[in-house]
This record gives structure tokens, C-alpha cells and sequence, in this order.
């Protein structure tokens, strides 16, 4: 309980603070009316429209890319090692690495002046290293999401992982038995079972790639941005009359990423209940 409390006055309180700021209240500059203003200011700049859609854009592909590459992962997991050991090894392996390092690690893979320029350089396939693939700064955030997929595969290969453990691997036998191939197994019998995990799994994955600003503000170029990138260029603006257009987009990412995660949460519990009746 006083966790929760804390978290309830820290999290609600800065909530309650931002939505009456976006909403036009602030005494300190002389503002107390409410009204939308802002919300409708925001909407009909011309950044937004293209921001929005290239933050679906990555945080959509970084999901996919982290859900297939995790479920490969937790396959091949349970295949080399049933055991918690060699799991726990290769959830280290970038789990404890902060997005901002990954992007500074990534910048310097593949970036124009990255390793990758400069080998391809160095063995002739290209003359100089700006020549190389623009993979960094591109206008369809490939560096982007290549960090998003490299750090949060990882976290959905786990979660895959647990979910694979906690079933009977009779299932699988019984398929097999009855003339089912790798495919059909992976397909009919794999995929259903690992199915609330990955929405479980790629419900956080997309809340947070859509919210997150350090990544894109690293590797991405300045236009088109994401939501979360024009959220911090407004509010560290040295004019405070962009606060509040912050904060609205701030909120605006808020309320989708909530809609998101209440849409895992009721696929989720539409799943539990669907197997509940079939197991009944």
C-alpha cells in the first residue's frame, strides 16, 4: 500500500499538473481559463500529422521485428537448454544496457562513419566510408528501429521463453505423433499457446518504443520526428508558451499508449476465457 500510494500522488499528481497546464492553467504566467485551445493549436501544426505516423511507423516494425526475432529466440532457447542457466545469461547479455547506449552503439555500428563504413571501405566494396548505406538519420528510422528490436527481442524472447516452460511438451509429442509437421506444430500448436505472452510482451514493447524520445532524438532525423521528440523540443524551448503544447503531446502519447495497453489487457482476458470454456 505505500508503494502504490506514492506511486498513485507522484504519477496521478503529475498527471493531474500536465492535463491543467495543456488545458491553459497556469497562474504562473497569468493563465486560469480552461479551454482547448492548445489541443487544437497542436492538431493543426503541420509537424504533427507526419510525427504521428512516423512514430506508429517504428514503434509498429520494432514490435513485429522484436516478436519474431523473440519467439525464434525462445525456440532456439529451449532447444540448446531447458534450464534457467543459459536463459539467464542471454537476458544479460543487453537488458541491463540503457536505450541511450544502445543508440550511441548502434550510431557507431552503422553509422556513415561507423565500423561497417569503414570495413567496407577498408576491403574495397566502396571508395570512401560516406558511401555506405544510410542506415542512421534515414527518413524511414531503420537505425531506429534496428536499436529498438536489438534491445527489446531479448525481453520478448524471455517472455516467450516462460510461457514455452510452463506448458506440457505433450502437445507437441502428440502432434508429431499424429503426423504433424515443424511447421503445423509451430503454427497449431506453438503460436496459441505462446499467444498471451506475446501480447503481453508486444503490448509493452510498442507502449514503450511510441513514448520513447532518447532513441529517435539520436538516430532519427530532425523531420519527420516522433511525437516524443517534438514533446521535448517544446518543452525545452526557451519560449515558455510551448509548455503547454508539451504537454498536450505528452498526453496525447499518454492516451494512446494507455488505449494500446487496455487492448492487451482485454485481448488477454479474452484469451483466458476462451481457454477456460475449452478446458471446461
Amino acid at each position: 500500500m505505500p508503494a502504490l500510494l506514492t506511486l498513485v500522488v507522484l504519477f496521478g499528481g503529475g498527471l493531474a499538473l500536465a492535463l491543467a497546464q495543456s488545458l491553459g492553467y497556469w497562474p504562473a504566467l497569468g493563465r486560469e481559463t480552461l479551454s482547448l485551445d492548445v489541443y487544437r493549436l497542436v492538431l493543426s501544426e503541420p509537424e504533427f500529422w507526419p510525427a504521428l505516423g512516423f512514430t506508429l511507423w517504428t514503434a509498429g516494425l520494432a514490435t513485429v521485428g522484436s516478436l519474431i526475432l523473440g519467439v525464434a529466440g525462445a525456440l532456439l532457447l529451449r532447444a540448446a537448454a531447458p534450464g534457467l542457466g543459459l536463459t539467464s545469461w542471454f537476458a544479460q547479455l543487453n537488458l541491463p544496457v540503457p536505450h541511450s547506449v544502445g543508440a550511441v552503439m548502434i550510431l557507431l555500428l552503422l553509422g556513415q562513419s561507423g565500423w561497417l563504413a569503414r570495413l567496407a571501405a577498408a576491403f574495397g566494396w566502396i571508395e570512401r566510408p560516406v558511401e555506405f548505406l544510410i542506415l542512421t538519420h534515414d527518413p524511414w528510422g531503420l537505425g531506429i528501429v534496428v536499436e529498438y528490436v536489438w534491445k527489446s527481442a531479448v525481453f520478448v524472447a524471455v517472455s516467450a521463453w516462460a510461457a514455452l516452460a510452463a506448458v506440457d511438451a505433450d502437445y507437441d509429442s502428440v502432434a508429431r505423433t499424429l503426423g504433424a509437421s515443424g511447421w503445423r506444430r509451430f503454427t497449431s500448436v506453438t503460436l496459441p499457446l505462446l499467444r498471451p505472452a506475446l501480447i503481453g510482451a508486444g503490448t509493452l514493447v510498442f507502449a514503450y518504443t511510441f513514448g520513447s524520445f532518447e532513441v529517435p532524438l539520436l538516430l532519427g532525423q530532425r523531420y519527420p520526428s516522433t511525437l516524443a521528440v517534438l514533446a521535448y523540443r517544446d518543452y525545452v524551448a526557451i519560449d515558455l508558451d510551448r509548455r503547454p503544447a508539451a504537454l498536450a503531446l505528452s498526453l496525447l502519447i499518454t492516451a494512446v499508449t494507455g488505449a494500446v495497453a487496455l487492448a492487451g489487457w482485454v485481448a488477454q482476458r479474452r484469451l483466458a476465457s476462451e481457454t477456460g470454456e475449452t478446458s471446461r
